[in-house]
């Protein structure tokens, strides 16, 4: 991912978005759009079955189905408000919403798990019968659809947890998918009423695993903390290495988006002969080791004690 954006050292100067800003939004469009379009009519096919077939485990589909389209929209227009300009208000632009975004998309999952959970356990008590090929083929549909999504996501995954939220709902709906086959198939088989519901349980407690690092993720994001890519103390040794710093101080990290990082520091350089070029050389260190774009560097001739910003 390093290389291919070196042209922007002067990032502020036109804040224009190039290869490096912004990247993961601009090239998913499509696979939002597609991935929005198909799976809102698996749901709807998925629903009508399970009401007519009786299985709860192809209802909990739909609804986990239905949690990942609204998800899907939630993160495409947080990926397209992360891409607006800056304006007199929010001077970073909305990148910040992509952070939203995920942290929505957590607590969605969590109560979509709980709902599933909720239904899974009244069947158990009383168990109905269920049709186990129409489960067996619709949600093999759904593996096919869940799978094609998930696959356009797994480029993006890497640098950005929006991409990976979308990513991570689409390969679980394939598991999910796939389980509610197996289920079907038994039930097919033995005519075991209670492995409708057992299953749909056993899918919560995966949904479930996968939101919590989700929510923990964008709530550490949230509240401005440092990304987990990012070693403070390194930055810290890093910028401390460069020719005349002293000592560097008031050093802060923190997440633009879910894709872009800002660092705003204080560099005690007593003798140093030119202070651009001390900036030029420690924004570049910046954008090659840790990839954070936006920095604010104050250079100062000796350390400035009472200046609390």
């Amino acid at each position: 991912m390093g290389g291919h954006h070196h042209h922007h050292d002067h990032d502020h100067a036109g804040h224009h978005h190039g290869a490096g800003h912004g990247h993961a939004p601009a090239n998913f469009g499509t696979a939002f759009a597609v991935g929005i379009g198909l799976n809102a009519a698996f749901v709807l096919i998925e629903a009508v079955n399970g009401i007519v077939g009786n299985s709860v485990a192809l209802l909990a589909d739909a609804g986990h189905n239905l949690s990942d389209v609204l998800g899907l929209v939630v993160a495409w227009v947080a990926a397209v408000l992360s891409r607006r300009p800056p304006s007199p208000r929010y001077t970073y632009g909305l990148r910040g919403s992509s952070i939203l975004a995920a942290l929505f998309n957590a607590v969605f999952l969590l109560i979509t798990t709980g709902a599933i959970a909720l239904e899974a356990i009244q069947r158990l008590v009383e168990p109905v019968p269920v049709a186990g090929m129409t489960m067996v083929v619709v949600a093999a549909i759904g593996i096919l659809i869940n799978s094609a999504t998930a696959l356009m996501f797994l480029r993006g995954r890497e640098h950005d947890i929006n991409i990976r939220g979308a990513y991570l709902h689409m390969a679980a709906d394939a598991a999910v998918s796939a389980a509610v086959v197996f289920a079907g198939l038994v039930i097919l088989w033995t005519g075991q009423r209670w492995v409708d519901p057992i299953m749909s349980l056993a899918v919560a407690v995966v949904i479930l695993w996968g939101s919590i690092g989700l929510l923990k993720e964008s709530v550490w994001m949230s509240l401005a903390g440092v990304p987990s890519s990012i070693d403070v103390d390194l930055v810290e040794a890093e910028l401390a290495e460069l020719d005349g710093v002293e000592t560097v101080h008031d050093l802060h990290v923190w997440p633009l988006s879910t894709t872009e990082t800002a660092l705003t520091a204080h560099l005690v350089a007593p003798d140093v002969a030119s202070t651009d070029a001390l900036l030029q050389e420690a924004r570049r260190m910046l954008h090659d080791r840790f990839r954070i774009e936006h920095c604010t560097l104050q250079i100062e001739r000796n350390h400035l004690d009472d200046t609390r910003c």
